[in-house]
């Protein structure tokens, strides 16, 4: 298992993220707004993701910053669950991850969180592509 999250997994394509807003499925599983899309890439990584913690929420820089730094190491650890899933259904998608709250959460619930996130996102592909 690679547990990298490189430079090839960040979503920085404006007219992608554009397109997740206007037409991407979004799920909510507190603390976590999800806006997903599937995408067709040529590049080897299942899925493009964009983290954010929204500044009228944390107010102060080192608060978002120390957010998003979270929510990045849950991913990095648990992105497996969903990448497995899109390798074999051949799929590729584009994910943008917003932190919805002001409390913080400890690494260990955001793990948590995050797999039961992933399991929501595989569900609503696996309705979608039926």
């Amino acid at each position: 298992m690679n547990y990298k999250l490189g430079k090839n997994y960040k979503l920085c394509s404006k007219a992608i993220i554009k397109s997740l807003f206007e037409t991407g499925i979004t799920i909510k599983h507190y603390p976590f707004i999800a806006t997903f899309k599937e995408i067709n890439l040529t590049l080897p990584p299942p899925l493009k993701v964009t983290f954010s913690a929204p500044k009228r929420i944390f107010k102060k820089a080192h608060r978002r910053n120390k957010i998003k730094r979270k929510t990045k190491e849950a991913f990095r650890l648990n992105k497996n669950i969903i990448e497995h899933y899109l390798i074999e259904k051949n799929k590729q998608i584009a994910l943008f991850l917003v932190y919805s709250t002001q409390e913080e959460f400890s690494h260990i619930v955001l793990e948590e969180k995050t797999k039961k996130l992933f399991d929501k996102i595989i569900n609503k592909l696996e309705e979608n592509h039926d």
